[in-house]
């Protein structure tokens, strides 16, 4: 995967040598008969290819290796994808397919302060919690891996007490995490307990 701001005079040629590094790393040592897995490039590209210029409506390229009088694919485990982005222009409404859908993303991620309803798929919710994950401040990641880890052993000790059937120990873990101060929100989803349970757990 090569993501490419600025165009580059040999951009093919690299894009070619990276791709014998997946190749030779098959290579056995020893009683290896030369059968490769195939070998994928993909380029996200931020400018268009002098030659694709006069092409405004094509913004994705797909290569193999072709024999030239029958236009066949001669190999098909070599494959290059380029992607040249300044060309995909469709709005959320044109967004039909799901490729359409992740080019949008790419394209607009740094305009969007939330997904859009188009993109209320499962997928696309988790490439935005990671984008924010990714804009914390040092600090900010330092608090959300100690909520992040402390979610974990929370979930980690109920799952123990689930499996050894210890409903007394479940309902204790809840309520040390209401103790704590732990949202009601994030009690009924570590413990699988019912609202009722937690808020009368929260009574006591």
């Amino acid at each position: 995967m090569e993501l490419q701001k600025s165009k580059q005079k040999y951009f093919k040629d690299r894009t070619l040598y990276y791709a014998t590094f997946p190749i030779r790393e098959q290579a056995e040592r020893a009683g290896w008969n030369f059968e490769l897995k195939a070998v994928y490039t993909v380029a996200i590209l931020d400018f268009v290819f002098d030659e694709d210029q006069e092409q405004p409506d094509k913004y994705r390229y797909d290569v193999k290796l072709t024999d030239q009088e029958t236009q066949r694919v001669f190999y098909d485990k070599l494959t290059f994808i380029y992607l040249e982005m300044p060309k995909f222009n469709k709005t959320l409404e044109q967004l039909v397919t799901r490729f359409d859908k992740w080019l949008y993303v790419i394209r607009n991620l740094d305009r969007l302060d939330r997904v859009p309803d188009q993109l209320r798929e499962r997928v696309f919710e988790r490439l935005f919690e990671v984008a924010e994950i990714a804009r914390f401040t040092p600090a900010q990641v330092l608090s959300y891996e100690g909520s992040l880890k402390f979610y974990r052993d929370a979930q980690n000790t109920v799952d123990t007490a689930r499996a050894e059937g210890e409903e007394k120990g479940i309902r204790q873990t809840a309520l040390n995490f209401l103790r704590a101060g732990v949202s009601v929100e994030v009690v009924l989803v570590a413990t699988g307990l019912t609202a009722a349970q937690v808020q009368a757990l929260a009574a006591e």
